[in-house]
C-alpha cells in the first residue's frame, strides 16, 4: 500500500479551502435572510397587534334629525371631529384598556372634596364625595354633575379625579358616588354591597343634592357599570328625571343577560378580562367578609366562601353571592331586573350613549341596543368611536398621552352645549310630547 505523502495532505487541505471559499459567501446571506424574516415577522405582529393600519375617524353617530341634535352637532365639536389616539399604541383597544386599568390617567390632579354619609333604610350607609365648582358656570346657572363610576370604583380613582377636576374648572359642582363596599377604608354597615344595577345609593345621593341645592340642575354621568345604573335610575320613575338636563353614559354594556355569554368567549381575550374582574371582585367581597357573612350560619359561610374562592368568572360570583343581596331566585332573574335595557326607553331627557368599537369588554352584538334606541328616539345620540378601548380614549401625538382624554372633553362639551341650549332657547321651542317637555323648531 502506497503511503500518503505531504503532497497528498496539501491536496486535501487545498480542496477543503476551496470548498470553504465557495460556501462562506452563502452562509452570511442565509443568516441575513433569516434575520430579515424574523424582523418582518415581528413587525407584522406589532402592526397587527397595535392595529397601526387602522384609520382615524370621527365617531359614527346614530341620531334623529331634530333641532336639538343639529345644535348639538354644530356646537359640540368633539362629536364630529376626528378622534386621534396616540400613534404607536392608541389604536389597540387592549392597550387603551390596560393603560386605563393600570395607570388610570396621566398627571392625575387631586381635587378637594367633602365626603358625605347617607344612612339607608336597610341599614346600609351610602357615601359620596362632593366637589364645589372652581368658578362660575358659563351660563351663570347652578349646575351639578351627579357621577356614577365603574365597577368597584369610587371618587379616589384617577380617571374620576381627572374628570372631576376638569368639570370643576368649567363651573360644575360634582357629586361622585362611592360604590357600596368599594372604598377600602369604609366599613359596610349592613350585609349588602353594590351590585350591577342597584340604584338605591345613587338615588340617595341625587335626593341629597336636590334637597341641599334647590336651585341646581343636574347633569347625570355614568361610566361602564355606572352607565347602566344611571340609565336604569332615570328610566325607573318619571320623577327621577325632574331637574335633569341630560345624561351621558360611557362604555356600558346595556344588558348583562346578553353579555354573560360573550364574557365566556376567548374572542378579544374577553374570558381573560372576565377572570381579572372576578379576581378584583373577590378581593372586595373578602375585605368585607365579616359584614357580609357575619349574620349567617357557619355552614352557610363556609359554603359561600368556598364557592367564592373557586370562582373564575363574574357570572359565578354573581350567581353565588351578588344576586342573593336582593333575593333574586336565579342569575337570569338578577341580570334581567338589574339591566338598563328594560328601562332606558323611558328616559326622555337628552341622552348621549358612547362606546368604542374596539372595547374588549363590550361585544359588538350589544351595540345594537343603543343604535336601535337612537334611531327610534329623538332625544338619544349614539356615538361609536373606532378606538378608545374600555374607558381609555387617550389622545396624544405619538407615544405619550395627554392628561385629558377625548372622553373627558366630550362629556363636558356635551353638557356645556345642553346648558347653552336650555339658556338661549325661546319659549316657543317648547311643547308637550309623550307627556314630557321636548324641543321643537319655531
Amino acid at each position: 500500500m502506497k503511503k500518503c505523502g505531504p503532497l497528498f495532505f496539501r491536496t486535501i487541505m487545498n480542496a477543503h479551502k476551496s470548498d470553504a471559499y465557495t460556501i462562506s459567501p452563502e452562509l452570511p446571506a442565509m443568516f441575513d435572510g433569516v434575520k430579515l424574516a424574523a424582523v418582518a415577522t415581528v413587525l407584522y405582529i406589532i402592526v397587527r397587534c397595535l392595529n397601526l393600519k387602522s384609520p382615524t375617524a370621527p365617531p359614527d353617530l346614530t341620531y334623529q334629525d331634530t333641532a336639538l341634535n343639529r345644535f348639538l352637532l354644530k356646537s359640540c365639536s368633539q362629536l364630529t371631529k376626528e378622534y386621534i389616539p396616540p400613534l404607536l399604541w392608541g389604536k389597540s383597544g387592549h392597550l387603551q384598556t390596560a393603560l386605563y386599568g393600570k395607570l388610570g390617567r396621566v398627571s392625575s390632579p387631586n381635587p378637594s372634596g367633602i365626603r358625605k354619609y347617607l344612612p339607608m333604610q336597610d341599614g346600609a350607609t351610602a357615601t359620596f364625595d362632593l366637589f364645589e365648582p372652581l368658578g362660575d358656570h358659563r351660563t351663570g346657572d347652578d349646575i351639578t354633575m351627579v357621577i356614577c363610576p365603574g365597577i368597584g370604583n369610587h371618587s379616589e380613582k384617577q380617571y374620576i379625579r381627572t374628570f372631576v377636576d376638569y368639570a370643576q374648572k368649567d363651573g360644575y359642582r360634582c357629586a361622585v358616588l362611592n360604590h357600596l363596599g368599594a372604598l377600602p377604608n369604609i366599613e359596610l354597615t349592613s350585609p349588602r354591597m353594590f351590585t350591577y344595577g342597584c340604584t338605591w345609593e345613587f338615588a340617595a345621593m341625587v335626593g341629597y343634592i336636590k334637597r341641599t341645592y334647590p336651585q341646581t340642575q343636574l347633569i347625570v354621568v355614568g361610566f361602564s357599570l355606572g352607565g347602566n345604573i344611571v340609565c336604569k335610575f332615570l328610566g325607573e320613575n318619571r320623577t327621577n328625571q325632574e331637574r335633569v338636563l341630560c345624561c351621558v353614559s360611557v362604555c356600558q354594556g346595556y344588558s348583562a343577560l346578553r353579555a354573560q355569554e360573550t364574557f365566556l368567549q376567548w374572542d378579544q381575550f374577553r374570558r381573560f378580562y372576565n377572570f381579572l374582574m372576578a379576581d378584583n371582585m373577590k378581593k372586595i367581597i373578602l375585605s368585607h367578609r365579616h359584614s357580609l357573612f357575619g349574620g349567617n350560619s357557619v355552614k352557610m359561610i363556609d359554603t359561600d366562601l368556598s364557592r367564592l374562592y373557586t370562582a373564575t368568572s363574574l357570572m359565578q360570583i354573581d350567581d353565588n353571592i351578588m344576586r342573593k343581596f336582593h333575593g333574586h331566585s336565579s342569575l337570569k332573574e338578577y341580570y334581567e331586573k338589574e339591566s338598563c335595557v328594560h328601562f332606558i326607553h323611558n328616559v326622555h331627557v337628552p341622552l348621549l350613549l358612547v362606546n368604542a368599537a374596539d372595547d374588549p369588554l363590550v361585544h359588538d352584538s350589544l351595540l345594537t341596543i343603543p343604535r336601535t334606541l337612537a334611531a327610534k328616539k329623538p332625544n338619544v345620540i349614539f356615538a361609536l368611536t373606532l378606538h378608545g378601548g374600555h374607558l381609555g380614549f387617550f389622545e396624544g401625538a405619538v407615544l405619550f398621552p395627554q392628561p385629558l382624554t377625548w372622553m373627558d372633553k366630550v362629556i363636558v362639551g356635551y353638557a356645556n352645549t345642553i346648558c347653552q341650549w336650555e339658556k338661549q332657547k325661546p319659549p316657543c321651542q317648547r311643547e308637550e310630547l309623550e307627556g314630557v317637555r321636548m324641543i321643537t323648531k319655531c
